[in-house]
């Protein structure tokens, strides 16, 4: 994550757009933490909410709007009293600080026009949100900082605001090239540590760009640039430099496969290409809740799969476990056919063997070779043969049920790695909720009496996307869905893909009555791979085949099919199609 100055100037030029000149209508505090402020200006009413939150600071306008209590916070009520029906007069941001400055213009109880300022610093686990007079006095704060807490700065009603100090830090707004050389060439640290930790404002992500877009390795120690080098570093460090000033912002969040892993305010070149892609938008605010959005979805969606992925764990352990005793049982049956010739051998030849022998050799007629046979002493050459027989006949039994137990063992062993699978798939609480009754039915968990009251019904519905060639692809989020796919969905002649020989999803691609385009199997094959248990590797062997073609597994979990005759061809996992709702 890279919420930094220059997101935070990003965010300032915004502000300074949209609710200059505007009137604060309503201030709420849902969160002890967080304001939403409702600020009408150019006949639209605009919320902008502001969060304090020790791990999630943020600032954005939001269209959603969060109950707040009954009884508002002390806080939320001196602002009320202060700046209700304020007229905001600036927005702005000192340095690159992340720090911003809202000045609010506002009539006094005596009607005479004052000024107040709603300090918002976006500083990780440091966020505060404070409320100054014209006299930089605070008034109050969301959070309450003494100095047992921090001996830098106490933050509290009567005190002077200021802006904790940074170091030895220096602005990147204003610094000169001689300068910037000389920072960077005296500090001990790699490169791109150099560059946010010497100057303000800047992230780790931000300082990897500029370094990338200079064609220098962050990782070299900073001692080690050459002059040419460090004037290659500044140039690249002005652009971004003058892109700030100038308010030229590329708000963009950039996905690793399906997930987003960065968001920023300048373009991100040096996550070009393989697993990730640039996702460009509108507005920060707009990037902003939707980073957060999708981050706090699969934040939310792995934490409610915490329970399913344990029962998946330990039944598939138990069926490993089950799987490899199996195995053992089989190994010790492969004797077998050793003892039903040895058998067959004492009832042919043991006529002439002498009683109270140990052993004895003769010619195997299956294969001419030379065998000797324990015997039991005590015993005739035809109870010895008898005896034979007994282990034979045993180990036969023992060997057709475990062969058969076998084959059930695995065949729920791949229906609960498929499900696992899917687990790693699911986007939302539906996918979840039928994953869980896929299990429930199946006996992995115990279904609970409702009372008799009738059960909603779950929805969850396939992924859809359009190929580039416009036709219509499905895929399926598990294994009802995998089933209705194939066997409701799909027409005869459609085409269906699977990556072979491991879980993963149906993918359908309707062909109404027309030929694919070769760009749609490769396409349907890359989501074939991406959804399946192969997603993370370079390469996939991708089955494809008409639905006509395919059957259905007698007995066996949903989405369990066979076919014979098949094409197959090798993708790489992805998403190169767009999405449909």
């Amino acid at each position: 994550m890279a919420f930094d100055g220059i997101v935070v100037a990003n965010l300032v030029r915004d502000l300074n757009d949209k609710i200059v000149s505007g009137r604060i209508s309503k201030i709420a505090q849902p969160e002890k933490d967080e304001l939403i402020l409702t600020i009408k200006g150019n006949r639209e009413n605009i919320r902008l909410l502001i969060s304090a939150n020790a791990s999630l600071p943020l600032l954005y306008f939001t269209e959603t709007n969060k109950p707040g209590p009954l009884t508002a916070p002390n806080f939320c009520m001196l602002l009320r009293k202060h700046i209700s029906g304020g007229r905001i007069v600036s927005v702005t941001q000192p340095g690159l600080e992340r720090v911003v400055r809202i000045e609010v213009e506002h009539l006094d109880e005596m009607g005479d026009l004052r000024r107040k300022f709603l300090i918002v610093e976006l500083m990780g686990k440091h966020s505060n949100i404070i409320f100054c007079d014209d006299r930089n006095l605070i008034l109050d704060s969301i959070k309450h900082i003494s100095a047992q807490v921090s001996s830098v700065r106490e933050v509290l009603p009567g005190r002077e605001y200021f802006i904790p100090h940074a170091g030895e830090k220096k602005d990147p707004l204003t610094i000169t090239e001689e300068a910037f050389k000389e920072l960077i060439k005296g500090t001990p640290q790699i490169l791109s540590k150099a560059l946010y930790l010497d100057l303000t404002g800047l992230s780790p992500v931000a300082a990897a760009q500029i370094c990338h877009l200079a064609s220098l390795d962050g990782d070299i120690s900073a001692k080690e640039l050459s002059d040419a080098e460090l004037t290659h570093l500044y140039h690249a460090f002005s652009w971004v430099m003058d892109d700030v000033r100038q308010g030229k912002f590329t708000p963009n969040i950039v996905y690793q496969k399906e997930k987003p892993a960065e968001f920023a305010s300048i373009p991100l070149t040096m996550y070009e290409g393989g697993d990730y892609r640039s996702v460009s938008f509108p507005s920060i605010s707009a990037l902003l809740e939707q980073y957060y959005a999708e981050k706090n979805a699969v934040s939310r969606i792995h934490q409610k799969s915490t329970d399913l992925r344990k029962i998946l764990s330990n039944s598939l352990e138990r069926s490993y476990k089950k799987r490899d005793l199996q195995q053992k049982q089989l190994k010790d049956t492969e004797k077998r056919e050793k003892y039903r010739i040895y058998g067959e051998l004492l009832n042919t030849y043991g006529y002439n063997i002498p009683e109270g022998e140990k052993s004895f050799s003769c010619t195997n007629y299956y294969d001419n070779t030379e065998v000797t046979i324990p015997l039991d002493p005590t015993l005739s050459a035809r109870e010895n043969a008898v005896r034979y027989f007994e282990k034979y006949n045993k180990q036969k039994r023992t060997f057709e049920a475990t062969t058969d137990q076998l084959m059930q063992t695995q065949a729920e062993i791949e229906h609960l790695e498929s499900i696992s699978t899917f687990l790693d798939i699911a986007r939302k609480e539906e996918d979840l909720a039928q994953i869980k009754e896929e299990l429930t039915e199946y006996g992995y968990i115990k279904r609970h009496f409702s009372g008799g009251k009738k059960q909603k019904k779950i929805i969850s519905r396939p992924f859809h996307y359009l190929s580039s060639d416009g036709f219509h692809i499905y895929v399926g989020k598990n294994n009802y869905q995998n089933e209705e796919l194939t066997f409701k969905l799909a027409s005869g002649n459609d085409w269906w893909f699977h990556a072979k020989g491991i879980p993963g999803s149906h993918v359908i691609v309707k062909s109404e009555g027309r030929e694919l385009p070769d760009r749609v199997f490769e396409e349907a094959g890359a989501l074939a791979a991406y959804y399946s248990k192969g997603r993370n590797q370079d390469k996939v062997e991708i089955d494809y085949i008409q639905r006509k073609n395919l059957k259905k597994v007698p007995g066996a979990a949903p989405g369990f099919v066979v076919y014979h005759t098949n094409y197959s061809l090798v993708a790489s996992p992805g998403i190169p199609v767009g999405e449909l709702e």
